[in-house]
């Protein structure tokens, strides 16, 4: 299964996240808080996959997408988060993002999508 690095700032996200995924079998290979954390944990662990908040301090989602797409252009990003907004949503995806999920988000659909990602489908 795929490694997974989690990006957010509820430690209540990325343990709901962390327990979706493990219990599907990905490894969870780091949780970051801020884009700081993100950037320095891709580097370092080299992940199939990224969970990406975007209201986070520090460095945002956004900038964090970006500079991780800077860096590594075959970066497979999910957004996951509150901002529902249409405009956002293309920003992301834009940015680098592969797929967007708005919270709350139930298993079904963080699985479905993380598969279709990974799997380029």
């Amino acid at each position: 299964m795929a490694k997974i690095l989690i990006v957010d700032d509820s430690m209540l996200t990325r343990t709901t996240l962390r327990r979706i995924l493990e219990e599907a079998g990905h490894e969870v290979v780091g949780e970051a808080r801020d884009g700081v954390e993100a950037l320095s944990m891709y580097t370092n662990k080299r992940p199939d996959l990224v969970t990406m908040d975007l209201t986070m301090p520090k460095t945002d989602g956004m900038e964090a997408i970006q500079n991780i797409i800077n860096r590594f252009p075959d970066a497979r990003i999910v957004v996951i988060s509150a901002i529902g907004h249409k405009i956002k949503v293309l920003e992301a995806i834009e940015s680098g993002a592969k797929n967007y999920i708005i919270k709350p988000f139930d298993s079904n659909k963080v699985l479905w999508v993380l598969h279709k990602v990974l799997t380029n489908s």
